[in-house]
């Protein structure tokens, strides 16, 4: 209960500032770009955080390391909902990012140790995915309302009760870097991320799906808040019930039925599963006309979505824990954290770059500016399509063996009409 309500705080964070996008963009005279950082700076600290936070975890105690970073994280959040300027809120967003990272980086390692058995740990991963969905919800809400009633700087303060990253510039120093840290881990008599942990198949594999999957999956949160907001014409509290049905159809297949499925087909069918619901819902918004009428153009999709990420999310994090030793769990949850942080971060500027392109070409070729926006974001959600079916493909033929280790303890009667 107070892992799954400290991640709660977390959450809420991160869907509420999808919904004041456009609000804080037009206040702070935001750039389409530039209003990317306001995620990014998040996710990039997050992701930059969570393998030192995890390993901290492991060596100093778990408990220490996450009430540090809640105590960061509410910190920052009160420093975002005071920010007057582009660069105040960027930064502040930054350290809120590592708050965060610190204090989830131990929490499925922390869930795996409470719960050794398989099929008990699958119940708990779907409570933790179903906490996260409905963290989800409620920032959706409470974003547009908070947004729409008094203004995008409160949305910050909720949590109080509760306690391209510059690929083309820096992409030479960045994988300088990478090689620099392989190597001083590869030598280190106590490094940060030891590089045995790779030897696990299924680890790494589950990575590379990781943030193969959360760079669609958060990117197209972004965009899609912009389409909503720019196209359709929605206020805050719109485009946070919009989304709603996302959150609800996750939250309930993560809590009420992927343990069960998990349970009786294994963790890798649900994945791929999930994955094909996946596709299958950003291809048919990809395809959606430029007025779009909620109820006949997206309210299925976005329950379809929500859906494949109910079955994919506890799946894949089953089978990336899998083998990961109980001295390893904190390094194995920071590591699987990081990928999608960082892959979530470099989908967004990729697909917020594709559309912005897609619509400048558009706008230059004499299309109407509403058409045009459409087409961009329509675009972005194509290439998020393509980048799941890619992940699939990958996710069959690297984790093959991993439903070998397919759960025996099936659910009795009373669990099941539980």
């Amino acid at each position: 209960m107070i892992l799954c309500t400290g991640f709660l705080l977390i959450v809420v964070d991160m869907t509420i500032v999808n919904v004041a996008l456009p609000s804080i963009q037009r206040d702070l005279g935001f750039t389409q770009s530039g209003l990317a950082w306001v995620i990014n700076a998040y996710l990039i600290a997050f992701g930059g955080f969570l393998l030192l936070a995890g390993r901290l975890g492991d060596l100093f105690g778990r408990k220490r390391i996450y009430l540090i970073g809640l105590g960061i994280f509410i910190v920052a959040s009160v420093v975002c909902g005071l920010s007057f300027d582009q660069r105040m809120l960027i930064a502040a967003r930054f350290i809120q990012g590592i708050g965060g990272a610190v204090s989830s980086a131990v929490i499925l390692a922390m869930i795996v140790t409470l719960f050794p058995k398989q099929d008990e740990q699958a119940k708990a991963f779907g409570i933790f995915s179903f906490i996260a969905s409905a963290g989800a919800a409620i920032g959706l809400l409470a974003g547009g309302l908070i947004t729409q009633a008094v203004s995008w700087h409160w949305i910050f303060f909720v949590n109080l009760p509760i306690g391209l990253v510059t690929a083309v510039v820096s992409a030479r120093l960045a994988l300088a870097l990478l090689a620099a840290f392989i190597v001083r881990q590869a030598t280190a008599r106590n490094p940060i991320l030891p590089l045995r942990i790779f030897g696990s198949r299924k680890l790494s594999a589950a990575n590379l799906v990781q943030a193969l999957m959360s760079s669609a999956f958060l990117g197209f949160f972004f965009v899609a808040s912009l389409d909503l907001q720019r196209v359709l014409g929605y206020g805050p509290l719109e485009i946070g019930l919009g989304f709603l049905p996302v959150a609800v159809v996750m939250g309930l297949f993560s809590v009420r039925f992927s343990a069960l499925l998990i349970n009786r087909f294994g963790p890798l069918p649900v994945l791929v599963a999930g994955q094909v619901v996946i596709v299958c819902a950003l291809a048919v918004l990809s395809f959606g006309p430029t007025s779009e009428n909620y109820v006949v153009h997206l309210l299925v999709p976005l329950a379809l979505l929500g859906l494949g990420g109910g079955l994919s999310f506890p799946s894949l994090t089953i089978i990336a824990m899998a083998d990961a030793q109980p001295s390893d769990a904190g390094l194995a949850s920071g590591v699987l954290n990081t990928t999608g942080q960082v892959g979530g971060a470099l989908g967004l500027a990729i697909l917020a770059t594709l559309a912005g392109a897609r619509t400048t070409n558009l706008i230059h070729d004499g299309a109407g500016s509403i058409a045009a926006l459409a087409a961009g974001y329509h675009f972005a959600w194509m290439i998020g399509a393509a980048t799941v079916l890619i992940t699939l493909v990958l996710t069959i033929f690297l984790l093959r063996g991993s439903n070998a280790a397919k759960m025996e303890v099936q659910l009795d009667e009373t669990e099941a009409v539980a």
